[in-house]
Protein backbone atom coordinates (compact mmCIF):
# COMPACT_ATOMS: atom_id res chain seq x y z
CA UNK A 1 0.00 0.00 0.00
CA UNK A 2 1.71 3.11 -1.21
CA UNK A 3 1.25 6.79 -0.72
CA UNK A 4 -1.00 7.01 -3.80
CA UNK A 5 -3.40 4.47 -2.30
CA UNK A 6 -3.39 6.36 0.96
CA UNK A 7 -4.26 9.63 -0.81
CA UNK A 8 -7.32 8.03 -2.34
CA UNK A 9 -8.85 7.30 1.06
CA UNK A 10 -11.62 9.72 2.09
CA UNK A 11 -10.36 10.23 5.68
CA UNK A 12 -6.90 11.15 4.38
CA UNK A 13 -8.27 13.85 2.11
CA UNK A 14 -10.32 15.28 4.99
CA UNK A 15 -7.42 15.09 7.47
CA UNK A 16 -5.01 16.83 5.09
CA UNK A 17 -7.46 19.56 4.13
CA UNK A 18 -5.82 22.91 4.94
CA UNK A 19 -8.83 24.17 6.91
CA UNK A 20 -8.99 21.03 9.04
CA UNK A 21 -5.26 21.17 9.77
CA UNK A 22 -5.40 24.86 10.73
CA UNK A 23 -8.54 24.36 12.84
CA UNK A 24 -6.99 21.38 14.64
CA UNK A 25 -3.81 23.32 15.37
CA UNK A 26 -5.90 26.28 16.62
CA UNK A 27 -8.00 24.10 18.93
CA UNK A 28 -4.92 22.36 20.35
CA UNK A 29 -3.26 25.75 20.92
CA UNK A 30 -6.33 27.20 22.65
CA UNK A 31 -6.88 24.17 24.88
CA UNK A 32 -3.30 23.59 26.04
CA UNK A 33 -0.85 26.41 25.25
CA UNK A 34 -2.65 29.76 25.23
CA UNK A 35 -2.46 32.04 28.29
CA UNK A 36 -6.27 31.79 28.47
CA UNK A 37 -6.38 28.03 27.90
CA UNK A 38 -9.20 25.85 29.12
CA UNK A 39 -6.88 24.24 31.66
CA UNK A 40 -6.13 27.61 33.22
CA UNK A 41 -9.83 28.50 33.18
CA UNK A 42 -10.61 25.27 35.04
CA UNK A 43 -7.94 26.02 37.63
CA UNK A 44 -9.19 29.59 38.08
CA UNK A 45 -12.79 28.40 38.41
CA UNK A 46 -11.72 25.98 41.13
CA UNK A 47 -9.99 28.85 42.98
CA UNK A 48 -13.13 30.97 42.63
CA UNK A 49 -15.25 28.16 44.08
CA UNK A 50 -12.85 27.77 47.01
CA UNK A 51 -12.92 31.51 47.66
CA UNK A 52 -16.74 31.53 47.51
CA UNK A 53 -16.83 28.78 50.16
CA UNK A 54 -14.35 30.71 52.30
CA UNK A 55 -16.45 33.85 51.87
CA UNK A 56 -19.59 32.07 53.11
CA UNK A 57 -17.68 30.62 56.06
CA UNK A 58 -16.30 34.03 57.02
CA UNK A 59 -19.75 35.62 56.71
CA UNK A 60 -21.12 33.06 59.16
CA UNK A 61 -18.19 33.71 61.52
CA UNK A 62 -18.82 37.46 61.32
CA UNK A 63 -22.47 36.87 62.20
CA UNK A 64 -21.47 34.72 65.20
CA UNK A 65 -19.06 37.44 66.36
CA UNK A 66 -21.72 40.10 65.91
CA UNK A 67 -24.09 38.13 68.14
CA UNK A 68 -21.32 37.66 70.72
CA UNK A 69 -20.56 41.39 70.71
CA UNK A 70 -24.23 42.21 71.24
CA UNK A 71 -24.33 39.81 74.17
CA UNK A 72 -21.15 41.31 75.65
CA UNK A 73 -22.67 44.78 75.74
CA UNK A 74 -24.58 43.57 78.81
CA UNK A 75 -22.30 43.80 81.92
CA UNK A 76 -23.54 40.48 83.33
CA UNK A 77 -22.83 38.68 80.07
CA UNK A 78 -19.41 40.31 79.91
CA UNK A 79 -18.61 39.05 83.41
CA UNK A 80 -19.85 35.55 82.54
CA UNK A 81 -17.73 35.52 79.38
CA UNK A 82 -14.61 36.69 81.28
CA UNK A 83 -15.10 34.06 83.96
CA UNK A 84 -15.66 31.18 81.51
CA UNK A 85 -13.13 32.09 78.85
CA UNK A 86 -10.27 33.64 80.81
CA UNK A 87 -10.92 32.14 84.28
CA UNK A 88 -11.13 35.58 85.88
CA UNK A 89 -12.41 35.77 89.42
CA UNK A 90 -13.62 38.26 91.98
CA UNK A 91 -11.58 39.22 95.02
CA UNK A 92 -11.55 36.58 97.76
CA UNK A 93 -12.96 33.95 95.43
CA UNK A 94 -11.49 30.59 94.53
CA UNK A 95 -11.97 28.78 91.24
CA UNK A 96 -11.69 25.04 90.81
CA UNK A 97 -11.13 23.64 87.33
CA UNK A 98 -12.31 20.09 86.87
CA UNK A 99 -10.63 18.16 84.13
CA UNK A 100 -11.71 14.72 83.07
CA UNK A 101 -9.34 11.92 82.07
CA UNK A 102 -10.24 12.06 78.39
CA UNK A 103 -9.53 15.80 78.23
CA UNK A 104 -6.11 15.21 79.82
CA UNK A 105 -5.32 12.53 77.24
CA UNK A 106 -6.24 14.96 74.45
CA UNK A 107 -3.87 17.58 75.88
CA UNK A 108 -1.03 15.05 76.03
CA UNK A 109 -1.68 14.05 72.40
CA UNK A 110 -1.54 17.70 71.31
CA UNK A 111 1.84 18.21 72.93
Amino acid sequence: MGFKDLRKKKWFSIATNLYVVVLTAFVIWMVFFDTNSLLIHRELQKQIDDLEKQKEFLKSEIEKDRITLEKLSDPQELEKFAREKYYLKKKDEEIYLIEYEDSLKNKEDDE
